[in-house]
């Protein structure tokens, strides 16, 4: 399976980056950065660090879109910390960026070798947007796309409305949900129920070696976090999920097929993602649907995460 991440590095991201480096069948093909949970200098810096950490440095990493298409960029340091890493110190990365940027990097894959490339996308979702405008024909020359965003039945964590990716760019969201792509969509609706608890927080200490290590450091400031949002100690993990559903499409145990629109102008919902759910919706309506995550098997999730990490 060949497969081209595009990501915000963040530490659910960097779990997502061990999930596919783990797993012999990925070839991956390309990085591209993105702003999002910190801006772009340091979600590449963080992407090739990463992949060095995960025993891939030959991997190429392209900078992407520091900013949306319609709006100032913000950051997730909170969540992430200053560092995006939970202020977990890798080494320099040895490799640089590519002299291309992230959107290219993409068109290029996808013009050389058509129908052959897998995209998951785990920030904003400005680089595609930009291919897009690049390359209108990206759709049919991509595979499957499985984004990790938006939020249909489930609150937002940006706003009362959207999810955080999403949110970060709507006009690009919009623009890429809209476009035809074969795409899975999984959203805070089933990522804030797949959740890592304390009895598995726990067993990565036993798991031993650099991987595990290091990724339960990353997870102690996540973890923190998120133990506020849920008053027990337990962390989301947003990324790494979509990661598992590209690769074993099964672990979606529920789906559906809907068409799923972006709000933009809001004053409150600005960034909501609006799946069309009427059984009686209008069929001259011909926006493409996407496929819509609605439920998983958490724990053969947490089986193959823990399995990466080894």
């Amino acid at each position: 399976m060949r497969i081209y991440v595009d990501c915000d590095p963040g530490i659910d991201d960097a779990l997502a980056l061990a999930y596919l480096t783990a797993r012999p069948e990925v070839e991956l093909v390309g990085v591209g950065s993105v702003f999002g949970n910190n801006d772009a200098a340091t979600t590449t810096g963080n992407a090739l660090r990463l992949l060095e950490l995960y025993g891939r440095p030959e991997v190429p990493v392209a900078r992407g879109a520091g900013r949306g298409l319609a709006q100032p960029a913000r950051s997730a340091k909170a969540v992430h910390g200053e560092n995006g890493l939970g202020e977990v110190e890798l080494p320099e990365p040895a490799a640089a960026p590519t002299d291309h940027s992230a959107a290219e990097l993409l068109v290029r894959g996808a013009r050389s070798t058509p129908g052959e490339i897998d995209v998951l996308a785990l920030g904003p979702l400005t680089n595609l947007a930009l291919a897009l405008s690049i390359e209108p024909e990206l759709p049919d020359l991509l595979g499957r796309v499985v984004i990790m965003g938006g939020a249909v039945r489930a609150p937002g964590n940006i706003t009362p409305w959207a999810e955080a990716n999403v949110a970060a760019d709507p006009e690009a969201a919009e623009a890429v949900l809209g476009a035809g792509f074969d795409a899975t969509l999984v959203a805070l609706d089933v990522t804030m129920r797949t959740v890592a608890t304390d009895t598995w927080l726990d067993g990565l200490a036993g798991i031993g070696g650099r991987r595990a290590e290091t990724t339960a450091e990353f997870l102690r400031f996540y973890t923190d976090w998120y133990t506020r949002v849920f008053g027990v100690r337990q962390c989301a993990m947003h990324d790494p999920l979509a990661a598992a559903v590209l690769l074993t499409p099964e672990l979606a145990t529920a789906t559906e097929e809907v068409p799923v629109r972006v709000e933009l102008q809001g004053a409150h919902t600005r960034g909501q993602t609006i799946a069309d759910l009427r059984p009686n919706r209008d069929t001259a309506d011909l926006r493409p649907p996407v496929t819509l995550v609605r439920d998983v098997d958490g724990e053969a999730f947490f089986k193959r995460m823990a399995d990466a990490l080894r």
